[in-house]
């Protein structure tokens, strides 16, 4: 069986946000412990696990994603991936319909490799700066948000780019606060530089201290930043030490998310049993 290890949201390989992807056959997926140990033992924030459907049925594969630790309702950096695979592979061309968690997704593929995600858009509702909330990350909140739904996160809006880069945040502390994890953003200090806002994502709940470029945070930071910039064409810069970008047009209920993707290993999955 391949496997391969995809780098999503960038156009050169050791950046972005790195995937597994494993493509099944239409016999479907093996059991869940089964795939849970093999997102263990590849180690990423995220693999993806897909195989196609039978003609008649509205999507044209179904794909499931999981982290080192749990299977995900939403993720936008290993679908990315997954695009990437069956069209570079031959597998598909054009638009292809994914069936999972969170619904139908689609994702369509330009002519220069960009691909571009079609998913819900997140609800946002402000709530309190929750007690201890700022010694976590080391950094005071200028307001938070709840992303419910798919997503679970707090959205945390901070004071500048500069904070949001230098956040060393207490994982233990930030563990619990949500059903997800923690999104931080603020505005890009220079939009000269290509991007109109900053993000880090701390998923600690789902096992992943870091996520580098997290596609679904997407879906929420779009309706957060087109409120305040007054545009629904953006661009987000997310990651510490790993980066890559997410072009977002917001919409309405739907979030369009564009970006680049590198395979970096094509390698076979030698344990069968």
């Amino acid at each position: 069986m391949r496997i391969r290890i995809v780098d999503a949201f960038t156009d050169r390989p050791f950046a972005g946000n790195p995937a597994g992807v494993l493509l099944f056959g239409p016999e479907g997926f093996p059991d869940d412990e089964r795939l849970q140990r093999i997102a263990a033992e590849v180690n990423l924030s995220e693999t993806a696990f897909a195989h196609p459907l039978p003609d008649a049925a509205e999507a044209d594969w179904a794909l499931r994603w999981f982290t080192p630790t749990t299977e995900v309702d939403m993720c936008g950096h290993a679908t990315l991936a997954t695009a990437h695979v069956l069209h570079t592979t031959g597998t598909a061309t054009g638009t292809v319909r994914f069936a999972a968690r969170c619904g139908a997704l689609v994702t369509t593929a330009a002519e220069d490799g960009s691909i571009t995600l079609d998913f819900p858009t997140s609800s946002l509702t402000p709530v309190a700066i929750p007690e201890g909330l700022a010694d976590g990350l080391g950094a005071r909140p200028l307001g938070v948000h709840d992303t419910s739904g798919h997503l679970g996160d707090l959205l945390v809006e901070l004071a500048d780019e500069k904070t949001v880069r230098a956040l060393a945040p207490d994982l233990r502390a930030l563990t619990g606060r949500s059903r997800r994890g923690v999104i931080v953003t603020a505005p890009a200090e220079d939009p000269a530089r290509g991007y109109d806002f900053v993000s880090r994502g701390f998923f600690p709940n789902a096992g992943i201290d870091e996520d580098p470029v997290t596609g679904s945070a997407h879906t929420a930071l779009a309706p957060f930043w087109s409120a305040r910039l007054g545009r629904t064409e953006l661009t987000g810069l997310q990651g510490g030490a790993r980066q890559g970008l997410v072009r977002v047009s917001l919409r309405g209920e739907r979030t369009l998310l564009t970006g680049d993707a590198v395979t970096v290993i094509d390698g076979e999955l030698l344990v069968q049993d």
